[in-house]
């Protein structure tokens, strides 16, 4: 038996980032580990310039039990290539000097969302209770991804003892209006792997927004769990 950390995610809308670029910015169909270890540290109060390496330390695993409605917003933002500040203090003084001496360009952008997305964590590693108390009591306001993104329930955090992460998982508390539906079943587990699929989501400069790569792999499997919160099941489906 090991020690999981569990809680659910669940938004409105969410967005979880792909690679950005300047005129799209899509939306994974899950929260990566860089968006993980950042609702964490933002729970437990620790600013974007801050120590995450205990954070950086944990294991997890990700359920996707419901992907949401993918949702695209056209976003328009000024730019400032005419701008001859050389060192602004701010976005704003930058934009007031640009428009002194020409005319700012207006760019639109194409950010995606998920409507309605629902999510399961399981982690792993030291200090979980520690965590768990953050999650629950949290020191800034918990996003699923922007800050136009806020949660729709409480993330539920608790320690569990199991087997495997897919079993710890089929104990998480549900929001309520999930527990009015027949069945909640996640299909899919997004986990670490030596020889999956490369996605670039390990932070390793958090102030320049810079991460390096890592294998995962997405499993089936068949992890329900119940309107009581009792533990039914969790196999690989073969």
């Amino acid at each position: 038996m090991q020690s999981y950390l569990i809680f659910t995610l669940t938004s409105s809308l969410g967005a979880m980032g792909e690679l950005a670029g300047h005129e799209r910015r899509g939306s994974l169909d899950y929260p990566g580990r860089s968006a993980i270890i950042g609702f964490l540290g933002a729970a437990m109060g620790i600013d974007r310039g801050g120590d995450f390496s205990a954070l950086d330390a944990l294991d997890m695993a990700v359920a996707i039990f419901d992907t949401g409605t993918l949702l695209r917003d056209y976003h328009t933002f000024e730019t400032v290539p005419g701008t001859r500040v050389k060192h602004p203090n701010s976005r704003p003084e930058s934009l007031r000097e640009a428009r002194k001496k020409t005319a700012a360009e207006t760019t639109i952008t194409l950010r995606d969302y998920r409507v309605g997305a629902f999510y399961g964590v399981a982690v792993w590693g030291d200090d979980l209770d520690k965590v768990a108390d953050f999650l629950n009591h949290p020191h800034y306001t918990l996003y699923l991804g922007r800050k136009s993104c806020p949660l729709s329930a409480p993330p539920g955090a608790m320690v569990v003892e199991a087997e495997t992460a897919e079993e710890a998982l089929t104990q998480l508390i549900l929001p309520p209006w999930r527990k009015n539906q027949d069945r909640n079943v996640a299909r899919t587990l997004i986990c670490g792997s030596e020889d999956g699929e490369i996605i670039h989501d390990v932070p390793i400069n958090r102030g320049l927004r810079h991460f390096t790569a890592r294998r995962i792999e997405r499993r089936d499997v068949n992890i329900e769990v119940m309107q009581d919160n009792t533990r039914i099941h969790a196999r690989n489906r073969g």
